[in-house]
């Protein structure tokens, strides 16, 4: 199965955006992709009036992703903005086009690095994922990355492929702390990593400042075994990958973490492995 990678600057301005996404989902399915995964924050970059843009699911933004993704048909996972509690919204994937409608809002909000997510964003409760060609992909955002139980609950309930969507902040030691979590997810689960940030707006020539994240770039699609399959430089990228699902077998046998996990007590006591989903759905 191929899977694209649009690594773009999303800016404040809805329709900009839009096209961003017309013009990388397009180019992505002539060249065959099933898949196309955009950065978490697709729909509006950090930094803006969240609020004045969170639509719902049903609302005008998502409907037109739909539309388009019917239309080529492929299928698109983004970052969008839904009414949160209060005046705060939600930080939510969609995953949209032929057969598929899926929906998750960010569990784990980045109140790390000087930035409080959960001043403005309503944290979500449940994972999310969806299945195309028989083949399950687990959905995550950003700092969610860094928490290894999500991607074991995404894997334990059949993904194979786990995607991840950011807007990853900037500083020292940050892009090496991303590259470092996608490969750890990727190997403590024995899954596919599809990992999509937003490129380093410095490359676009608007260097970030402050502590919004707006995006490092170093989007990569991460093997079960943890080599990297494909990255990207930091600047605005479409990049296509065929992914070997066939190999999946052969890596959970080589490293069989899921049939051998075992779960602890509140005191620390190992009991019996853990039921995770080892093996393809």
């Amino acid at each position: 199965m191929k899977i694209a990678i649009a690594q773009i600057n999303s800016i404040a301005d809805l329709e900009a955006n839009f096209e961003l996404v017309r013009a990388n989902a397009t180019r992505a399915r002539e060249a065959g992709a099933a898949v196309v995964v955009f950065p978490e924050a697709t729909m509006c970059a950090f930094g803006n009036p969240l609020t004045e843009v969170a639509e719902p699911l049903d609302g005008p933004w998502a409907d037109r992703i739909r539309a388009l993704s019917a239309e080529l048909g492929i299928v698109t996972v983004h970052g969008m903005f839904t009414p949160g509690e209060g005046d705060r919204v939600r930080n939510t994937l969609l995953a949209t086009g032929p057969g598929v409608e899926a929906s998750y809002d960010k569990i784990h909000l980045y109140d790390a690095f000087g930035f409080a997510e959960s001043d403005a964003v309503t944290a979500g409760d449940l994972i999310a994922t969806f299945e195309l060609e028989g083949t399950v992909f687990g959905l995550s955002t950003c700092y969610d990355v860094r928490f290894p139980d999500l991607y074991r609950a995404t894997t334990a309930a059949g993904a194979v492929v786990n995607i991840v969507c950011a807007s990853w902040g900037d500083g020292p030691g940050k892009a090496a702390q991303w590259d470092a979590l996608v490969r750890a997810r990727a190997l403590d689960t024995t899954t596919f990593v599809i990992a999509c940030d937003q490129a380093d707006p410095a490359a676009s020539g608007r260097p970030a400042s402050g502590s919004t994240p707006l995006g490092v770039g170093h989007s990569a699609v991460i093997s079960p075994l943890g080599h990297t399959v494909a990255s990207t430089p930091t600047g605005p990228s479409l990049t296509v990958v065929d992914l070997d699902l066939a190999s999946l077998d052969e890596a959970r046998a080589k490293l069989p973490v899921l049939a051998n996990a075992r779960r602890f007590d509140a005191d620390g006591n190992a009991g019996a492995p853990a039921e995770t989903g080892q093996g393809r759905p």
